[in-house]
């Protein structure tokens, strides 16, 4: 059983009319997406903004609806649930947004933000399973006193994914998760983002608009158009070997990370002001 599956999902939005007698005009952010990724894959969705990966990591979060089309996760058709009923997938299914800083409360410490989803399952002991699960993600214990303004945009980053990892999830959603942070830090949170899904044996789907990233941290890529999966496949052949016109532009366009990535191990990365809770990077 694919630990995900999307079978010919629409999502089409309405425009607001500029009209008093004709509705506004429907717009296509999906058209007929497909796609399965095993358990224990770490699945990319690569694409330029307006493609619809967005909006396709939000139904599959179970954040947006699709106007048509199955997405099963874990075998559970969540397409049509209510909110009531999507319990389960708050648990097995976790989301890593862009924005670390918008993602996050600025009036709560972080000891309060990374245990807010066990608060909503009724975990106990939430203060060992926090300091455990900053501890993962190269912060100090220290820090859960802290607010989110005192840390770094990369420090930030780290909460949100500490937080993601609370309910001992099954999937890892990531949206664009290093795009706001300058390229060292980058290699580094997707470095640790690489470590965890591999230690803690997590399925993975995660979008960028540049493939480079993407080539760093998946197996199988899917490159969307204007709502469309164009082409799918490893993603070392797909980056040496594209087919689709469109995936050559999107090679031709996008930055090349080699040299901030080249020989970067975590455990090398995750030292000084960043292990140790400084403000940095």
């Amino acid at each position: 059983m694919s630990a995900i599956s999307v079978r010919d999902v629409r999502r089409d939005y309405r425009r607001p009319r500029t009209s008093l007698t004709k509705p506004g005009p429907v717009v296509s952010a999906l058209r007929g997406v497909s796609f399965d990724v095993a358990p224990g894959e770490r699945f990319g969705i690569v694409g330029e903004s307006g493609c619809g990966k967005s909006t396709l990591l939000r139904i599959l979060a179970g954040l947006d609806r699709p106007t048509s089309g199955e997405v099963l996760v874990e075998g559970t058709d969540i397409a049509g649930l209510s909110e009531r009923k999507l319990g389960f997938l708050r648990q097995r299914l976790q989301l890593v947004f862009q924005d670390p800083m918008s993602s996050l409360d600025p009036r709560m410490r972080v000891r309060d933000i990374v245990a807010e989803p066990l608060v909503a399952q009724g975990v106990g002991d939430r203060d060992g399973r926090v300091q455990e699960l900053l501890e993962a993600v190269g912060l100090q214990a220290e820090s859960a006193n802290r607010y989110p303004h005192q840390f770094s945009g990369g420090q930030r980053q780290r909460i949100s994914i500490a937080r993601a990892l609370a309910p001992r999830p099954d999937i890892l959603l990531a949206d664009e998760p290093v795009s706001a942070l300058d390229v060292s830090v980058r290699a580094q949170v997707l470095n640790l983002i690489t470590d965890l899904v591999s230690d803690l044996d997590l399925t993975l789907v995660f979008v960028s608009h540049d493939l480079s990233v993407v080539r760093h941290v998946c197996d199988r890529v899917a490159v969307m158009q204007d709502g469309e999966i164009v082409e799918v496949g490893a993603t070392e052949q797909i980056y040496t070997d594209p087919q689709h016109p469109y995936t050559k532009r999107l090679i031709a366009a996008v930055p090349n990370m080699r040299r901030a990535l080249a020989g970067a191990g975590t455990s090398d990365l995750l030292v000084g002001s960043e292990r140790t809770g400084g403000t940095s990077t």
